[in-house]
C-alpha cells in the first residue's frame, strides 16, 4: 500500500516545491501593478502582440495600439519592450498590460520633471478646444490656453497646426491628470534674450533710429532694432499736441533719443523733443513781460486759446483775456485755429513751464474810450437791450459797452411802474452818472436830463409859507403838490391838517382847493420836504398875540383873538 501511495507523495512534493520555487522567483521580481516593466515580445498575430514578463502566463496587448504609435512595421519577435503592467492576473490568470499606457506614463514623469525644473519639451498642436487647443506632448495629451499661444493675440493660428511646437509646462494637477502647456512663455524668454542684448547696447541719451509701430491718443510705439520703445505725447514736441496722428504715421522712421530704461521692466522711454534745447531755457530770454509779441492760435479751449509764440513756446489767453466787454462769450467765437493774432504777455512762470496772454489788451479799450469821450455828466444815446424788475439797460450808440439806468433814475417820480414805458430796441438818451472802469459797470440816468421838480425849493426854506393845490384826498390825510407835476406831491398826514382836533379831517377838504401850508421841513441833500397846517396856525396865533398884548392887557384871551380868528377862518 505504502509502495502504491509513494508515486503520488512524490508528484505533491514536486508541484509544492515548484510552487515554492515559482513564488521565490516572482517575489524576487517585484512585480508591482501600475509600473512599467520591460518584457520580450514571443509571438504577434492579426489581433495581438504577446508579451512574455517571465511570469506564470504570456500578456497580450491589442495590434491596434502600436497603430497608434505606429511601432506596427517595427516590432518583431524577440525584441524587448517597455510595457505598462495593469495588473498581474485577470480572471483568466493572465496579466494585463498596455503599451500605449507605458508611454503615456513616461510621458508624464517626464512632463513632471519638466515642470519642475522649468524645461522646454516638443509637441504638436492638434485640434481646438473651449478657451483654447489640444497639444500632444509624447502621447501626453496637454492644453494650451488661447492666450498662451503668441505674444499677441492670433486670429488664425492653421500655421501652428501639426507642427512641432517647442512649449514649457506651467501648471500640473497630478490628481485630475491636466497639465497646462505655454508657447508664450517661450517666445517671451527669447524676446527677453534678444532684448538684453540690445539694451546693453543702449544707454539713456543715446540717439537712435526707430519706425512707428502703433498709434494711441497718447503716444506711439517705436521698434528700436527688436525692442518696443514708447514715445509719449508730452515727448513729441516742446509745443502742446493734440494728436500723435498730427505728427507722426505707422511706418514712419523717427530719430529720437532714448530718455529712460528700466532695468526691472525692460521697458525703453524715448522722445523727439529732447533732440533741441528746452525753448525754456534759451528762447524765453527773447520774451519780455507786457510787451506785445505776434503769434498763432494753435487750440482752443472752452478756458481759453492756445498761442505759439516761437518753436516750442505756448501760451494761454484766459476767457478773461478775449475781450473787454464780452465776458462769456466761447472763445471760438472771437478767434480761430491758425489765425495770426496779437499778444501782450502778462506772465512768465519757467518753473510751471506756463506764459499766461492777453489778447484785450492788444484792443481798444472801451472803457477808456468812453471815458476820454463820454467823461461822467455826458448824455449820450443808446438802444435798450434788455428790461429786467429793478433796471433797464442800454447799449451805449458805436459802442460793446451797456450800461443800467436803475428804476429809481429813470424818472424824478422814482416809481418802478416806469419800467413799463420802455420797450427793447427802444432809441434813449441818458446821462452818465458814474464810470467804474476797474470793475466794469456803467450807470446811467434818463431823469436826470429832465428838470428837478425839487428845484423849485432851491429858494425856499424852512419856515417859509406857500400855497398848495389838493390833489387827492386820502383816509389818513392828503396829497398835495405846488403845482401840476404829481413828482411834486407830498402826503399831509391828519394830525398836521388843524391845531383844533375836530378839524383835521381830510374830509374838510376838496380835489382842487388851494390851501396855505407851512414849509415845516426841508432837506436839500436828502431831497425831503414836509407840509404843515397845524404848524401855520400855530404861528398865527403866536404872532396875534404878540402884536395884540400891549394894547389890551387886561383882556381875555378869547376878546383879543376872536375876532382875528374869524378873519383868519374866512
Amino acid at each position: 500500500m505504502d509502495d502504491l501511495n509513494k508515486p503520488n507523495r512524490e508528484a505533491l512534493s514536486s508541484k509544492s516545491e515548484f510552487e515554492k520555487l515559482l513564488a521565490q522567483d516572482l517575489q524576487e521580481r517585484k512585480f508591482i501593478e501600475g509600473e512599467i516593466v520591460e518584457g520580450t515580445i514571443s509571438k504577434v498575430d492579426d489581433k495581438f502582440c504577446f508579451v512574455d514578463l517571465n511570469l506564470r502566463s504570456e500578456g497580450a496587448i491589442p495590434i491596434e495600439e502600436f497603430k497608434l504609435t505606429k511601432e506596427l512595421d517595427k516590432i518583431k519577435v524577440g525584441q524587448k519592450i517597455d510595457v505598462l503592467l495593469e495588473k498581474l492576473e485577470n480572471f483568466n490568470g493572465e496579466p494585463v498590460i498596455s503599451r500605449e499606457k507605458a508611454r503615456k506614463v513616461r510621458s508624464w514623469k517626464k512632463m513632471e520633471t519638466a515642470f519642475e525644473n522649468q524645461e522646454q519639451v516638443t509637441g504638436m498642436i492638434l485640434s481646438r478646444c473651449r478657451g483654447g487647443y489640444v497639444v500632444d506632448v509624447e502621447s501626453c495629451l496637454c492644453f494650451l490656453p488661447g492666450s498662451q499661444v503668441d505674444l499677441k493675440p492670433l486670429k488664425n493660428i492653421d500655421h501652428l497646426m501639426k507642427i512641432p511646437q517647442t512649449f514649457e509646462c506651467v501648471k500640473l494637477d497630478k490628481k485630475r491628470g491636466n497639465i497646462v502647456v505655454s508657447r508664450r512663455s517661450i517666445l517671451e524668454k527669447k524676446r527677453n534674450e534678444s532684448k538684453n542684448e540690445i539694451l546693453s547696447k543702449i544707454n539713456v541719451g543715446d540717439v537712435v533710429e526707430g519706425v512707428c509701430k502703433n498709434l494711441t491718443d497718447w503716444g506711439a510705439f517705436l521698434d528700436l532694432n527688436g525692442i518696443d520703445a514708447l514715445l509719449h505725447i508730452t515727448d513729441i514736441s516742446w509745443s502742446r499736441v493734440n494728436r500723435p496722428s498730427e505728427l507722426i504715421s505707422v511706418g514712419q522712421t523717427l530719430k529720437v533719443k532714448i530718455t529712460k530704461i528700466d532695468p526691472e521692466t525692460k521697458k525703453v522711454s524715448v522722445g523727439i523733443k529732447q533732440l533741441t534745447p528746452d525753448p525754456y531755457i534759451e528762447t524765453i530770454k527773447n520774451f519780455e513781460l507786457n510787451k506785445i509779441y505776434k503769434g498763432e492760435v494753435t487750440k482752443i479751449q472752452q478756458y481759453g486759446v492756445f498761442c505759439k509764440l516761437g518753436e516750442g513756446l505756448e501760451g494761454l489767453i484766459h476767457q478773461s483775456e478775449l475781450s473787454w466787454t464780452k465776458k462769456n462769450i466761447a472763445p471760438n467765437q472771437i478767434l480761430s485755429i491758425s489765425q495770426q493774432i496779437e499778444v501782450q504777455i502778462i506772465e512768465i512762470d519757467t518753473d510751471k513751464r506756463r506764459i499766461s496772454l492777453s489778447y484785450k489788451n492788444t484792443q481798444v479799450n472801451p472803457w477808456k474810450k468812453l471815458l476820454d469821450s463820454s467823461p461822467v455828466g455826458s448824455t449820450v444815446s443808446g438802444r435798450v437791450k434788455n428790461i429786467t424788475d429793478f433796471a433797464v439797460f442800454i447799449n451805449i450808440s458805436e459802442t460793446e459797452i451797456d450800461g443800467m439806468i436803475h428804476y429809481k433814475d429813470l424818472s424824478w417820480s422814482e416809481d418802478v411802474e416806469e419800467l413799463k414805458k420802455y420797450n427793447k430796441n427802444d432809441v434813449v438818451k441818458v446821462k452818465i452818472l458814474e464810470i467804474d472802469q476797474e470793475k466794469e459797470k456803467l450807470r446811467l440816468s434818463a431823469k436826470h436830463l429832465l428838470n428837478d421838480p425839487f428845484d423849485f425849493y432851491k429858494e425856499k426854506k424852512k419856515g417859509d409859507v406857500i400855497t398848495v393845490i389838493v390833489k387827492q384826498i386820502i383816509e389818513n390825510g392828503i396829497k398835495v403838490s405846488p403845482n401840476d407835476n404829481e413828482a411834486m406831491s407830498v402826503i399831509i398826514k391828519k394830525p398836521q391838517l388843524a391845531e383844533a382836533p375836530e378839524n383835521q379831517r381830510p374830509s374838510r377838504f376838496n380835489k382842487g382847493d388851494r390851501v396855505d401850508v407851512l414849509i415845516n421841513e426841508l432837506e436839500h441833500s436828502k431831497r425831503k420836504v414836509s407840509f404843515s397846517i397845524k404848524a401855520l396856525e400855530q404861528q398865527e396865533t403866536k404872532e396875534a398875540i404878540k402884536k395884540y398884548k400891549s394894547q389890551d392887557s387886561g383882556a381875555k384871551l378869547a376878546d383879543i383873538l376872536g375876532g382875528v380868528l374869524k378873519k383868519s377862518k374866512k
